[in-house]
């Protein structure tokens, strides 16, 4: 009996799937949105006729979304792959309050196996079950019956209508609330599922297509870069690229916890104001090293235009990037790059490789270097969530009970403040190797370590876990980064009690590029002192 069922095929009309198909994904798959929803518009009498109209109008434009593509020989592949497209962004959304936008699908793209594992769990393949493969099921089993096409076509023009010609009439109703709620909260939007995703991968598909029409020529910026004659000692400059770093996590900055215990007892000068250019790395990483700032930063012209590295390896400094994170976003495609991920190069690993291991072999290449100036940037995986107990080793398991999952909402924020706070401490201690190694060189060198978080984190503040939100949405959290400067005795004319004096200045991603080019004394027109914070 139970396998004659399961060779029952259910009929349906093609609209009919379509409408159903809507109102499953508006009724379980849309939490978030009616989270946001109703944080700014209460379920009350006042607000619940507005909030049946919104819901309306999402559930309308998925309907007419699926309505374009979903005909004989499409519908089935489209809703499937939909589904489980929508189970997975229902999962993120829901459980880390992430949103799912076309940066996000970009670092979707990007993101390596390793990383990808970190992200599954029980939860995951639950809400894929029930919100994905169980419906793909049903649709890949049924037998859809359509109209001759142009009835077809007609009968979904008739809907579609009607259903924006309903919707005009609702709001119309209810226009002075509207008329708020399309000027105030314009955010809305991406918290719709599956609309925000379909849009956000319609855009990186467009910039997909405009790769293959041709190669962009590289564009060169400081073609009068040099370093000066007069310029006879070598620089030495580590900058260090912090991943998922929050600023009120050291205890430089005056958190309570003891998060830098080797750093205290270093000359180093905690910067306290510093917003980083964006929530994620496959923004700010670029950012921090072009020339354009937070305002002006586009992340696909800066694919196609030179940056502070590349000015600097013209110059003839030595540039080296190594990388324990997933990669280095483009920025050194054009100087020495390592990939530290690989235990083929980095000696420390355990469940994952170490930062510290992007150390081994440094001081080798360094007595390599006969001549010139010598930039190393360390890109570390940090912080890097959710799974923050894999960040470090266990010996630095000093703050307990550590959250011990992945899945965030299932700890305490006790627990998932420690886990969060020993890999703090374990940058503590690679930042402090990385000095020391800095001081083995004084006498060869101008040394200097540069330590710059790429974007902040949510641990569970308001409802929001990790990071990724849209600048104009982004709490504090995810965009204040932390900064610290050691410098050896000999540093151009830097020293403790300056840096110091400067401590609490406002400070963005936009400053680096000329702090780099100060700090390595390239003359060039493209150099603003302004924007050196060494120097301003």
């Amino acid at each position: 009996m139970f396998l004659k069922k399961l060779t029952i095929r259910p009929h349906i009309s093609s609209t009919k799937l379509i409408v159903l198909t809507a109102l499953f994904w508006m009724a379980f798959a849309n939490f978030s949105l009616f989270g946001a929803l109703l944080k700014d518009y209460p379920l009350n009498g006042d607000n619940a006729l507005f909030l049946a109209i919104i819901t309306f109008g999402f559930t309308s434009v998925i309907i007419l979304i699926l309505s374009l593509f979903c005909f004989k020989g499409t519908i089935k592949p489209v809703l499937i792959s939909l589904l489980i497209g929508t189970a997975m962004a229902a999962y993120f959304m829901d459980t880390y309050n992430v949103l799912i936008d076309d940066m996000m699908i970009s670092t979707t793209l990007e993101t390596d196996t390793k990383e990808a594992l970190d992200l599954i769990s029980p939860s995951m393949f639950v809400y894929l079950l029930l919100l994905g493969v169980f419906p793909a099921l049903f649709v890949l089993r049924a037998e859809i019956k359509f109209r001759p096409f142009l009835r077809e076509v007609t009968t979904r023009v008739l809907l579609n209508g009607a259903l924006v010609s309903i919707f005009l009439v609702l709001i119309f109703m209810q226009s002075a609330i509207a008329a708020s709620f399309f000027r105030e909260h314009k955010s809305i939007r991406y918290y719709a599922n599956p609309t925000s995703y379909i849009y956000g991968i319609g855009k990186q598909g467009r910039n997909a297509w405009r790769k293959l029409q041709g190669e962009t020529p590289l564009v060169r910026i400081a073609e009068d870069a040099y370093i000066p004659e007069t310029d006879r000692q070598r620089e030495l400059v580590i900058l260090v690229v912090g991943e998922t770093a929050r600023a009120d996590r050291f205890s430089l900055n005056g958190y309570q916890k003891p998060t830098n215990p080797l750093l205290e007892k270093q000359n180093v000068v905690s910067f306290s104001n510093v917003q980083s250019c964006a929530t994620l790395t496959a923004i700010s990483v670029p950012c921090m090293f072009s020339r354009n700032g937070v305002d002006d930063f586009d992340v696909k012209k800066a694919r196609n235009e030179e940056n502070i590295l590349d000015i600097l390896a013209r110059v003839n400094a030595k540039v080296l990037w190594r990388d324990n994170n997933s990669s280095s976003k483009g920025v050194a495609d054009r100087v020495l790059y390592e990939d530290y991920r690989d235990p083929t190069n980095n000696p420390i690993c355990d469940i994952e490789c170490r930062d510290v291991g992007m150390l081994v072999g440094l001081q080798e290449f360094i007595d390599g270097q006969p001549n010139g100036d010598i930039i190393i940037v360390l890109h570390q995986m940090g912080n890097h969530g959710p799974a923050y107990y894999k960040r470090y080793p266990k010996e630095f398991e000093v703050f307990t009970p550590a959250c011990q999952t992945n899945e965030l909402g299932n700890c305490s924020s006790i627990e998932l403040d420690n886990a969060y706070d020993n890999a703090i401490l374990y940058t503590d201690y690679f930042l402090n190797n990385v000095i020391e190694l800095l001081k083995n060189n004084t006498d060869e060198f101008e040394t200097l370590m540069l330590y710059v978080g790429d974007h902040g984190e949510s641990l569970g503040e308001g409802g929001l876990y990790l990071h990724g939100m849209p600048n104009f949405l982004a709490p504090r959290a995810q965009r204040h980064v932390p900064m610290i400067v050691w410098a050896g005795t000999e540093f151009d004319g830097i020293t403790v009690d300056s840096l110091r004096a400067k401590k609490d200045m406002a400070l963005t991603h936009d400053y680096l590029f000329h702090t780099l080019l100060g700090l390595m004394e390239v003359q060039t027109a493209a150099y603003d002192q302004e924007f050196d914070f060494l120097k301003k």
